[in-house]
């Protein structure tokens, strides 16, 4: 090659450089002097939170939170990618963004084929009435009156809260016609708007929504509702993860995050107007519709997280690890529901996607934790025969039947593990108070048949106020001995319809729908 090949060659390269350096370096000298002449030198970063529109993430993404976020040098910002769980993980695994919240069970869910990418660092909020299940009256007043029905339509949007309240419905009461998961009675929808139009419609006999579509629902005549989060516990969880690599590379981004979020929470908590105007401001929805929103969502304070949620005691109350138990209870939801196989956990631990010591170093810096958990016990005054006469059941708990030795109350070991079980579908349900059913076959003496059921009945109740310490004001034992056989299922032989007649039946009932 000649000098002046070679020359040429030379300053064709310089020039492909110039521009180059030009188009992709200058802007970034330039936003680097920009920032060094302004007050953005003091900036640290952004943070991104992958999330959507439930009104319990509304704090975390508000104007309070990134103004706090602003003064600590981050700069805060929330990506709505209409609850796109699994986009939403592989990013956060990514590193595209670093922050993301979601529910217990769609992390559970979405999670796993990553091998869970963030740790749970706090937990936002409970869903409490912010969903809840509708039907139309003529169907059904409570959930046993979906247990006759056997052409029933249920309008709902699935991969949301809403399907994981009806999972746990499925699961945890006995209504026959939804344990065919892929039944035909499933309509989903494209949201609670487009459910409760169904609803409305008469499409459908039942729909799961969520606020406001609730309330306007039970505005309309002819509506009920048959049981809403309000009256569930560490059902519908909502938490805050961090990626697992920017917690350990910055956790001092991790720890301003939580230290705004919380003060933000406490500035909504004392001042509900403002909180009602924002929201307002960002929806356009109207006062009302927002109230019956933010009635909905039980916030969880740093307090509550260290106390109730991650177990830090503090030196304050005995404290209780209610995150722990809230996975293992979504997990039992999700595998005897069928979504899951088992369970997904890494050497099922749920402290693997966990991750308390923010939490912790945040409440002791604070003093938080001390006093703060709060005393989430119902209690349960006691009732004359009139007030337990004035209650509205629910529904029954779906159980297998209880064993006793023959002929007798005595619980059989079998017996005692179906009341285990049972035990655990009550821990999600804990203001109903509790109806214990005893029934006999219709063959034998009446009398003696009245004897054995009620017999029956307070073993069940003696038993899981011993071995459970659920209160006795809380319980009403029933025998009603032969008087109230079931209906005979069509083509059921005697042998298999006697069998089914000994029985004991749990029922929750409420004294204020």
């Amino acid at each position: 090659m000649s000098p002046h090949v070679k020359a040429a060659a030379l300053i064709l390269v310089l020039g492909l450089a110039g521009i180059l350096g030009a188009r992709y370096l200058l802007p970034i000298l330039q936003d680097t002097r920009q920032r060094e002449t302004s007050d953005a030198s003091a900036t640290r970063g952004t943070l991104v939170v992958g999330t959507d529109n439930w009104i319990g993430y509304f704090p975390l993404c508000s104007d309070p939170m990134a103004k706090r976020m602003r003064q600590s040098g981050w700069i805060l910002r929330c990506e709505n990618d209409n609850a796109d769980y699994q986009a939403r993980f592989e990013r956060l695994k990514s590193g595209e963004i670093q922050f993301a919240v979601a529910t217990v069970d769609s992390y559970l869910l979405s999670g796993a084929p990553l091998g869970f990418p963030g740790t749970i660092v706090a937990v936002i909020d409970e869903s409490k009435g912010g969903d809840a299940i509708l039907a139309r009256a003529e169907v059904a007043a409570n959930l046993d009156g979906l247990r006759q029905a056997s052409d029933i339509k249920v309008a709902f949007t699935p991969a949301s809260p809403s399907e994981h309240l009806l999972r746990a419905i499925r699961t945890h009461f006995d209504i026959p016609f939804m344990q065919d998961r892929r039944g035909r009675w499933r309509v989903e929808t494209d949201g609670s708007s487009a459910a409760l139009e169904k609803l409305l419609d008469g499409e459908v006999g039942a729909a799961v929504l969520w606020e406001p579509d609730v309330s306007r629902a039970l505005a309309k005549p002819g509506i009920v509702k048959l049981i809403g989060t309000e009256d569930t516990e560490r059902l519908i969880v909502d938490i805050l993860l961090v990626g697992r690599r920017f917690s350990r590379e910055h956790p001092e981004a991790v720890a301003a995050l939580l230290d705004s979020y919380f003060e933000t929470l406490k500035l909504y908590r004392d001042r509900p107007g403002e909180m009602e105007d924002d929201v307002m401001k960002a929806t356009g929805l109207s006062r009302e519709q927002v109230r019956a929103m933010l009635r909905g969502v039980s916030w969880t304070t740093l307090g509550e997280n260290a106390v109730v949620w991650f177990g830090i005691s503090g030196g304050g109350p005995f404290a209780d690890e209610g995150l722990e138990e809230a996975i293992r209870g979504a997990i039992r939801i999700l595998t005897d529901s069928g979504d899951l196989d088992g369970d997904p956990l890494p050497d099922g631990d749920p402290y693997r996607i966990t991750n308390r010591q923010f939490v912790a170093d945040l409440s002791q810096r604070l003093g938080a934790t001390a006093g703060e958990g709060g005393d989430r016990t119902h209690r349960f005054p006691p009732l004359d025969d009139a007030g337990w006469g004035r209650l509205e059941e629910i529904g029954s708990l779906k159980m297998e039947p209880i064993g006793f030795r023959r002929g007798t109350a005595d619980l059989a070991y079998e017996g005692k593990l179906e009341l285990d079980r049972l035990a655990e579908r009550l821990v999600y349900y804990p203001n109903f108070r509790i109806l214990v059913k005893g029934h006999t076959g219709i063959a034998g003496d009446p009398r003696a048949n009245l004897e054995l059921s009620q017999d029956r009945a307070e073993a069940v109740a003696r038993y899981l106020m011993v071995t459970y310490g659920i209160d006795a004001n809380r319980l009403r034992i029933l025998g009603y001995g032969s008087s109230r056989p079931l209906p005979r299922l069509p083509g059921e032989s005697d042998r298999a319809y006697g069998y089914r007649l000994p029985r004991v039946e749990v029922t929750l009932a409420a004294e204020n729908l």
